[in-house]
């Protein structure tokens, strides 16, 4: 873990929660000058603590109608076949995030889709064609109750 002050750790929870504020505002927030503000800031970029800036969007808005959950049992647990596994969804726009997991489930997998059909045409023809792919059972998301990317600062 990085070894962060309480400046740190106040300019890394104002740029989560607004990746777009000004460095002079940034700077106020959390009571520092603007030099040094981005000085902070570029070494918290260096080191790999802040890893982008990222605009949200809406989902449901740009025709991405539905959310589906998807765990994926492989037959083989070899590094070779999972880094394959893991190489083919990072080709997969519609995934868009991949999670190994310890126990029974071997991925869990976030993928986005236009509706009910196109998420069914993906997963026979891309998902389930998969390297490796033993099995994977979907859930629908009715609604998201929470959605708070980042960690607690």
């Amino acid at each position: 873990m990085a070894n962060l002050d309480e400046i740190d750790k106040r300019l890394l929870s104002e740029l989560q929660a607004e990746g777009r504020v000004t460095n002079v505002e940034l700077a106020q927030r959390v009571g520092l000058t603007a030099p040094p503000c981005l000085r902070r800031v570029r070494g918290l970029e260096e080191d790999g603590v802040i890893r982008g800036y990222h605009a949200d969007l809406d989902p449901s808005k740009l025709g991405f109608a539905i959310t589906v959950f998807a765990m994926v049992s492989l037959k083989s647990q070899a590094e070779s076949s999972l880094r394959e596994f893991e190489d083919a969804m990072r080709d997969l726009p519609e995934v868009r995030e991949v999670h190994m997991l310890n126990g029974e489930i071997d991925f869990i997998l976030k993928i986005v889709s236009n509706d009910l059909q196109s998420f069914q045409e993906f997963l026979t023809s891309k998902l389930t064609p998969a390297p490796n792919v033993d099995s994977v059972k979907t859930s629908l998301t009715i609604r998201t109750a929470k959605y708070a990317p980042g960690v607690p600062l």
